[in-house]
């Protein structure tokens, strides 16, 4: 009985602490120790069965802690009373739970070898790596040190992946130190030292261009008709316009519509075609905004349209990674309703999404996307000079705590590429990042307005931009191979 109090108090705190270390909280000095709690716990029980147990409880916890706000979204637009958007906010956060307990399960044997700084460290990571492509991929452990000056040192080289990797290690070799292990095995720590090696991250020279930004603080719950979508972009169209051309400004390099807010048809729209090619011919300067495409078959595509200063249709970007629950419905799940007006799912893009203005080329995903390091690295190693998540967190409501997360994401893609980051919100957060990381110019939230983002052009790139996520899955391979050791080597005892 009482190891199964310490493991339900194991993973209680642990997904306490790692939460705590993410937005709203924002308590990132707990990072080095939230896996702590959870290891101690299960150096202490050799059933692989209740170690699953105890790492699916963290897991779930870990994940209702992080995304509660999953239900007031589905409440509040998806069309599900009250219990039953508790009852789908459980199950993800019980479906997502299933890759912690993978860990516990493993990590388990690692703890009692001489090299389980780095063997958990390592397996950590890899389960890590894996959430994007089983299913839903957010925060990690490693975002928590966006604003900690010296683990995010490692981001231009390995991605948020590395941070991680120093966060867990900290945290294993804390549970060994609390299991009073011999000193050697937590020597590997001293490695991080390597840290103070690696260049700080800088902005380097202030930002020359700017970025007219459109919010149009559109509701998420408003009922569309023909003349009330014609009225609002032409309101939008003359607000942008206005900005653009103002003598006592400098000419604009982008204008910028975040993801769409309301039904946006390019190739169907006349008025919104006619006047997009007059707005980037008055303001010479090229226009990118969101809206919806199809593909051959009619599947409503979530796209964004980059105009040149002609007028012209220069270029599309189709969504490849599409949020579940609002843009598909996993399977199993066909009970709910999406919150996406458009009839059936949302198709997936293919490309990616590397849009050319004439002279500069730009980086483009839409919203969610921000959650994946290798979609917008790709962007970047493919030529983009600046990087630009369009996005609408209008259906976040006012809750502080989806907004911050989803900045965070694009924060850390930011720093991993060396990028200014352009950051359009149909009712905020609408900011630009500089590359390491920082928040530099931010409209108001919440209200309808038009300004300016200050940005720059950046070509080099960084090592993580090159070379992708070569750590994390090296980590995986390395995490797994130090289990089957684990588990088929025995322990030398003189």
């Amino acid at each position: 009985m009482r190891r199964w109090h310490l493991a339900v108090g194991g993973a209680a705190l642990s997904a306490a602490m790692l939460a705590a270390t993410l937005p709203p909280w924002k308590a990132a000095f707990l990072a080095p120790a939230a896996l702590t709690p959870l290891l101690f716990a299960l150096a202490h029980e050799p059933q692989w069965g209740r170690r699953f147990l105890t790492g699916w409880l963290a897991g779930f916890l870990f994940w209702l802690l992080v995304c509660h706000w999953i239900g007031d979204v589905l409440a509040a637009y998806g069309g599900l009373t009250g219990p039953l958007a508790v009852v789908t906010v459980v199950l993800f956060a019980v479906a997502k739970g299933l890759h912690l307990a993978v860990f516990a399960a493993l990590a388990g044997p690692l703890m009692k070898r001489a090299w389980a700084v780095p063997a958990v460290a390592a397996l950590w990571v890899g389960i890590e790596r894996t959430h994007g492509p089983l299913g839903f991929a957010w925060l990690t452990l490693g975002n928590a040190g966006v604003e900690m000056g010296l683990p995010v040192r490692l981001a231009p080289w390995v991605g948020v992946y590395g941070i991680s990797f120093v966060f867990a290690a900290l945290g294993a070799g804390l549970a060994l130190v609390l299991l009073r292990r011999p000193r050697t095995q937590v020597a590997w720590l001293f490695a991080l030292a390597g840290l103070w090696l690696l260049p700080a991250v800088r902005v380097g020279e202030a930002p020359m261009q700017q970025a007219v930004v459109m919010q149009p603080n559109v509701p998420a719950e408003m009922e569309w008709t023909p003349d009330e979508q014609d009225r609002m972009v032409r309101q939008l169209m003359y607000a942008t316009l206005g900005e653009a051309i103002d003598v006592e400004k400098p000419r604009p390099a982008l204008l910028l519509w975040p993801e769409a807010p309301a039904p946006i048809y390019y190739f169907q729209d006349e008025t919104l075609r006619r006047g997009s090619a007059e707005l980037t011919r008055l303001a010479a300067a090229p226009f990118l905004f969101g809206g919806v495409a199809f593909t051959p078959k009619r599947e409503p595509l979530n796209s964004a349209f980059l105009i040149d200063r002609r007028g012209q249709l220069a270029g599309r970007y189709d969504k490849r990674f599409l949020v579940p629950f609002g843009e598909f419905i996993p399977p199993g799940f066909g009970w709910i309703r999406k919150i996406s007006s458009e009839a059936g799912n949302y198709a997936a893009g293919t490309r990616a999404g590397v849009l050319t203005t004439g002279e500069n080329r730009l980086g483009v995903f839409i919203c969610y996307e921000s959650a994946f390091p290798h979609l917008v690295r790709e962007t970047a190693r493919q030529g983009a000079e600046v990087l630009v998540n369009l996005t609408n967190d209008g259906y976040f409501g006012k809750s502080a705590a989806p907004r911050e997360q989803h900045l965070w994401l694009a924060r850390m893609r930011a720093v991993e590429n060396a990028r200014w980051l352009l950051r359009p919100a149909n009712d905020g957060r609408t900011v630009v990042i500089d590359p390491a990381g920082g928040v530099w110019d931010q409209l108001p939230e919440f209200t309808r307005t038009v300004g300016r983002l200050r940005f720059g052009w950046l070509r080099e790139q960084t090592a993580y931009t090159k070379w992708g996520d070569w750590f994390a899955w090296l980590c995986l391979a390395l995490g797994l191979g130090a289990c089957a050791v684990a588990a088929w080597v025995p322990v030398y005892r003189p």
